[in-house]
Formats: structure tokens, C-alpha cells, sequence
């Protein structure tokens, strides 16, 4: 368990302006070093967070864990490393050319700097990792890369989650989903949580209005990096939604100025074309109902260019493409696109958060970085389920009956289920199905339940445990799917305990079953010392 008072540890790769740290620090968690390969990231994340020891203009296809370990103490434990790997390589953005997708796939080294991450998982041993990423590494390549850094992290002695986080859920007011990995070391338990929770006080399904509706209009081409606040425009703002995101997120009770509010400038066509945009449309919807633009449309090979988005909905995904021209992005009530303090603001950055870089810049570090309302929410859980239980000697909340005494017996209650179809499982007695279900996290721990639900197409990798079950069934132990590293041969029943879990005839405690999976790792670790 941890001492009373002690700051978990973190450290942050592929660290952007700052995003993942300032959430994981609000939270209450503590950055030993980050790092990044653009000088500008680097400027703005030190301009924002001078706390951090070890800021770090490098690049980690060439720079070591064994580097850092030097600047922060050897002796010093690394709890926790998060980090977002360039997605650029894996977005689906870039379906249309071939460049991500398909046949005419085009090599990109981004798509392997998760290995670089994965080296500083491999040197440090945190007792969990986060890595960020966008939905398309699930399809980039087949879903080569999604099946590998999970792969390659269970080989490392994790136990991983994937997991698709919808943002609006967490509170941030645009439609952005992410692809989270979370790896857990295997001697911590129970298994991590399958869903995040907003960071205390956060509502969830916030609108665009919610995060900009009170900052002073502005015509295309107007604004200065610095200005004045419009207080009144505040004030009828606050009384009219409530003062939660404005004071609680964007905290602007602590920004003397406001900064980066400038709106880019577009051309009288553009701006006529912005005009014929009902608030919520998009140029292809208004083309439908007969609006005839002024940008010379291809209708054979139409793809859509302007958006103008909606006060009361979440707002399109902030992207680094913001940083070319915007007109994705049209403000729902003025005539241009959003200036980067709305897109910040949007992403849930603070008012006090500061972009001493040129304008292009701001846009790309602001579209790339991790939302701190998300990373606050990963805090948050990664906190409390380290602070729960250190180890499985640690963890004292069992309560689930039966739990298998040894791995021989976890075996026995398995077996019988092996050879039973899909309507045959359905009909097994609750009681022997619980039994065989809580004998898989005995036998398993690196398994993650929720992983099951996408195993991945590939077969053939031994699995990484087993145990004495192995003995008793070959199957038990090969084949596995590559993916999720489940034996082929428990599919059939996981698919069961899904079943049963959505219809609501197993608990929460009783479809993850932790105290099983502790009672296993309890079981072996007695074993090595008997043996030892």
C-alpha cells in the first residue's frame, strides 16, 4: 500500500504541450519528466507547467529510458507512464489516399513509436501504463498494430484493457472518441475498471456553447493575442448555464488576460459560402436541400468542406488539420472559423494555459494533445486502484464463493465446460458455470474479461498461462488468439459470461471476478516460495 501523503509518480512520452500531465495533476498524481521531439510542444509545456523537473527536447527513438533514470534517481519509483505516440500513422483521416488503409498502405515509422513507449514500460515496471491513441490503429494495417501493442505488452508481464473511450461521457464538449490501452502489472489487483467516471465535479454531455458562448464576438481576420476579457457577456453567460465549466474547467477566474482569441482571416468567398450554412449544417447537407456554393464543387467527386457547428450539441472533434484552414470548424453564430483559445477551451484547456508560439502551431499542439478533462478522468482511476490494493498480498476484500482452493481444482471445475456448445452453456446450472468462469482468472490473470469481446482474427501463440489445467487439456494452453490472448477454446464461454453479465445474472464482482484472479496469483506465489 502506499505511505500516507506520497504523491504516485508519473512520467510522460510523446508529452505534446502538456495536456496528459496537466489532468494526471490535477488529479493528484506527480511528473517526474516528460518528453517530446518538437521544440514548440516543449516551450509551451514548460511555460505552463514550471513545476515538472525534467522537460525534455528529445527524441525517443533515440533517447533511452536508462537516460531519464539518471536525471530523476535511479532509486526513484515510476508508478505510472502515459504517453500518446503520434496517431498521424494510424488516423482515418488519411483513408482517402491509401496512406493508413488498403492496398496501397504507405509506410510509416509513426506507426511503431509505441514500441518506444513500450521500452520505457519494459525498463521501468510502472505498476500501470496509459497509452493514448486514435480509433483508426484498430483497422490501420488490417489491425496489425491495434493486435501488436497489446501483444507485445502482455510479453512485457501486463495484463492490458482496450478500451474505447467516448469523451463526451468524461465531459468534454465535442465528439471525440479515443483509443485507450491500459496495462496493469500483473502482481497488482483486481483488474483495472472498465469505465472511467468524470473527474469529480465534471457533468457529463456538455455543449459547444457551454465551453465559448461567453468570450467577445469577433469578425474573420479580428482579435489580438491578448485582450481583455468581456465581463458583462461573462456574467449573463454564467447566469443563463452555470458557472461549473467556465470556473471549474477553464478556471478563468485565475487568467488575467485573455489569450490566443484571434480569428483567422478568410476570403470574401469563403465568407459568402460560410453564410448560406444553416447553424449544425454542413456544405453537403445544404447542398441537398439545393444551396449552391460559390467554391467550385466536383458533384461526381464531392467530399464536404465546410461545417458550421452547433451551439447545442458537442462540437466536431478538435483536430491539428485546424491548423490549415478552419473551415470545418465555422462558429454557429459568427461568420469564421474558431480561434485556437475556442478550440483550447473546447479541448477543456484552461484560460490560463498560454501558447507563446506562432498561431499555426497552437492550432496543431492544441488539435494533438490529450484533453486534460480526460487524462484528470484517467488520474483519477489510475489513483484509486493503485491506492486500493499495491499487491494481491495486499488485497483484503474477498468475497466471492467458491473460489478454487489451487490450480488442480481450478482445473476440475473448468474442464466440463470445455465441450459445450453455445445453447449447452446456456443451460448450465448458474452455480457450476460461476465455478468454471471464476477458474479462468485463477488459471489467467493476464487476461482482461473485456478483452474478449475482440479477440483479433489470428490464432496460434501459446498462451502465456495456464497453469495445471495445461495437463489435463492441450487446449487450454494453444491455441490462443493473438489479439486478446484468450485460449481459442474458452471463447465459447466467455461469450456465456457475457451473456449472463448483460442479463443481469452476474454482478459486476461476479463477471470480473478479482478475487479469483487474486486468489490465484496468492496461490502461486506461495507455490514459488514452497518451492524456492
Amino acid at each position: 500500500m502506499l505511505k500516507t501523503g506520497k504523491k504516485l509518480t508519473f512520467l510522460d512520452l510523446f508529452c505534446g504541450c502538456g495536456g496528459f500531465t496537466l489532468g494526471m495533476e490535477k488529479a493528484g498524481l506527480q511528473c517526474l519528466a516528460a518528453v517530446d521531439l518538437y521544440p514548440e510542444a516543449i516551450k509551451v509545456f514548460k511555460c505552463n507547467l514550471p513545476g515538472v523537473p525534467h522537460v525534455l527536447e528529445k527524441d525517443l527513438t533515440t533517447f533511452g529510458p536508462e537516460e531519464i533514470a539518471r536525471l530523476i534517481d535511479r532509486e526513484t519509483v515510476v508508478d505510472v507512464i502515459v504517453g500518446g505516440p503520434p496517431c498521424q500513422g494510424f488516423s482515418t483521416v488519411r483513408q482517402t489516399d491509401g496512406a493508413n488503409h488498403g492496398e496501397r498502405l504507405v509506410e510509416d515509422k509513426r506507426r511503431t513509436l509505441y514500441q518506444e513507449f513500450l521500452k520505457y514500460v519494459a525498463f521501468f515496471k510502472p505498476r500501470v501504463f496509459v497509452m493514448e491513441n486514435v480509433l483508426g490503429i484498430r483497422t490501420a494495417s488490417g489491425g496489425e498494430y491495434f493486435t501488436r501493442v497489446q501483444r507485445e505488452a502482455r510479453d512485457l508481464g501486463y495484463r492490458v484493457h482496450a478500451k474505447v473511450e467516448d469523451c463526451t461521457e468524461l465531459g468534454l464538449p465535442q465528439k471525440r472518441r479515443r483509443q485507450l490501452f491500459i496495462g496493469t502489472r500483473l502482481d497488482i489487483a483486481p483488474y483495472f475498471p472498465s469505465q472511467l467516471q468524470p473527474a469529480p465535479g465534471v457533468s457529463t454531455q456538455p455543449t459547444l456553447w457551454d465551453a465559448i458562448g461567453d468570450l467577445p464576438p469577433l469578425h474573420a481576420g479580428e482579435g489580438d493575442e491578448e485582450a481583455d476579457y468581456d465581463l458583462e457577456r461573462r456574467k449573463a453567460h454564467v447566469d443563463r448555464i452555470g458557472r461549473e465549466y467556465t470556473y471549474g474547467v477553464l478556471e478563468v477566474q485565475k487568467a488575467a488576460k485573455l489569450t490566443a482569441h484571434r480569428a483567422r482571416p478568410h476570403s470574401e468567398r469563403d465568407l459568402r459560402d460560410f453564410m448560406r450554412l444553416r447553424e449544425g449544417e454542413s456544405s453537403a447537407a445544404a447542398m441537398r436541400r439545393g444551396v449552391k456554393f460559390e467554391f467550385p464543387y466536383d458533384k461526381t467527386t464531392f467530399t464536404d468542406r465546410y461545417t458550421r457547428q452547433s451551439r447545442n450539441e458537442p462540437c466536431s472533434t478538435i483536430v491539428a488539420h485546424l491548423n490549415r484552414d478552419g473551415l470545418m470548424f465555422i462558429h454557429p453564430t459568427q461568420n469564421r472559423s474558431l480561434t485556437v483559445r475556442e478550440a483550447a477551451r473546447i479541448q477543456s484547456f484552461p484560460d490560463w494555459f498560454v501558447l507563446p508560439v506562432a498561431r499555426t502551431h497552437q492550432y496543431r499542439l492544441i488539435g494533438n494533445a490529450v484533453p486534460p478533462l480526460v487524462s484528470e478522468a484517467v488520474g483519477h482511476a489510475v489513483k484509486a486502484y493503485i491506492e486500493k490494493t499495491a499487491d494481491a498480498n495486499a488485497y483484503t476484500h474477498l468475497t466471492l464463493d467458491p473460489v478454487p482452493a489451487n490450480e488442480r481444482q481450478a482445473a476440475e471445475w473448468l474442464v466440463p465446460l470445455l465441450d459445450l456448445k453455445t445453447r449447452e452453456l446456456r443451460h448450465v446450472d448458474g452455480y457450476v458455470f460461476k465455478r468454471g468462469w471464476y477458474a479462468i482468472a485463477f488459471l489467467y490473470p493476464c487476461l482482461h474479461p473485456d478483452n474478449t469481446k475482440d479477440n483479433g482474427p489470428r490464432q496460434s501463440r501459446s498462451a502465456e498461462e495456464g497453469g495445471a489445467a495445461r495437463s489435463v487439456d492441450p487446449r487450454l494452453a494453444s491455441p490462443c488468439f493473438e489479439r486478446s490472448g484468450w485460449p481459442v477454446i474458452l471463447a465459447p464461454v466467455a461469450d456465456e459470461a457475457w451473456r449472463r453479465f448483460l442479463a443481469d445474472e452476474f454482478t459486476d464482482a461476479e463477471f470480473y471476478c478479482s478475487d479469483a484472479q487474486v486468489a490465484g496469483m496468492r496461490w502461486r506465489n506461495r507455490e514459488l516460495k514452497r518451492r524456492a
